[in-house]
């Protein structure tokens, strides 16, 4: 794959490890790092040998700690406007990737960071781990995604309060939420990470990409998910997958799934 400038890329096992190396940032997120994530999801989509996608921040204080916000600081209003559409269309193709992707969160995930972690399929954090979005300290809002991702996340009532208020809040209650899927020691972040992940991958490629867009569906505008979800149930039946998972439990025994 290619070298990128902010991003680290490791690949092993049929995944590929996403890192944001900005450490002397708190791996904060600016126009160049967004865009390379983007654009390393999309060459791991299209790429048959990756089977999921882990997103992760350089060292074991930060996930991401929010934007660049020296880079924004002089924006105009077509400006901030353009640097939000931009950060949704990135965010939107790491939601909708056919593969799955998973946030290993390691530290703090403010702002920009907790909007790439909500982006991501799952979350798993570290028990040092903190969300929140705190963009209404500097008299903006979240332009990522985070208005709307959080709602879905964690319900209109408590969305509203973190948004509001800034609070930060720490990984427990993030999973008592449903912000966070599974809270592990830091020591521990990645081989859980990759658990699930073993998992997601024993089971058909196809019917995962089938779940990804029925999920999505339903939260978007003018999609009908139940009619999403009749078309993706149909398409399973006219695969390879669907047979060899038919089989497989026909003779009891265990499925085994060809990428492509």
């Amino acid at each position: 794959m290619k070298t990128y400038t902010t991003i680290l890329l490791h690949i092993e096992q049929e995944v590929l490890t996403i890192t944001v190396n900005r450490p002397d940032k708190l791996n904060a997120l600016n126009h160049e790092t967004i865009q390379e994530i983007g654009d390393a999801v999309q060459v791991a989509e299209k790429e048959p040998s990756i089977a999921a996608i882990i997103i992760t921040g350089a060292g074991q204080k930060s996930f991401v700690a929010g934007a660049d916000i020296a880079e924004f600081s002089n924006y105009s209003v077509e400006e901030g406007k353009k640097l939000s559409a931009d950060g949704h269309a990135v965010f939107k193709n790491i939601e909708t990737c056919s593969k799955p992707v998973i946030a290993a969160v390691n530290g703090f995930a403010l702002g920009g960071g907790c909007e790439l972690a909500m982006a991501c399929h799952l979350r798993i954090a570290s028990d040092n781990a903190k969300f929140g979005q705190p963009e209404v300290k500097l008299g903006v809002i979240p332009g990522y995604g985070g208005t709307q991702r959080l709602v879905q996340l964690i319900g209109k009532g408590k969305a509203m309060e973190l948004l509001m208020t800034a609070d930060m809040i720490g990984a427990e209650e993030a999973h008592r939420l449903g912000l966070v899927n599974h809270v592990v020691p830091q020591d521990q972040l990645m081989a859980k990470t990759m658990e699930v992940i073993t998992k997601i991958k024993a089971q058909s490629p196809k019917a995962i990409t089938g779940i990804v867009r029925s999920v999505d569906a339903y939260f978007t505008d003018g999609v009908d998910g139940f009619k999403t979800e009749i078309e993706e149930f149909g398409k399973c039946f006219g695969t390879d997958d669907f047979k060899e998972g038919v089989s497989a439990f026909m003779e009891k025994r265990k499925a085994e799934f060809i990428r492509s």
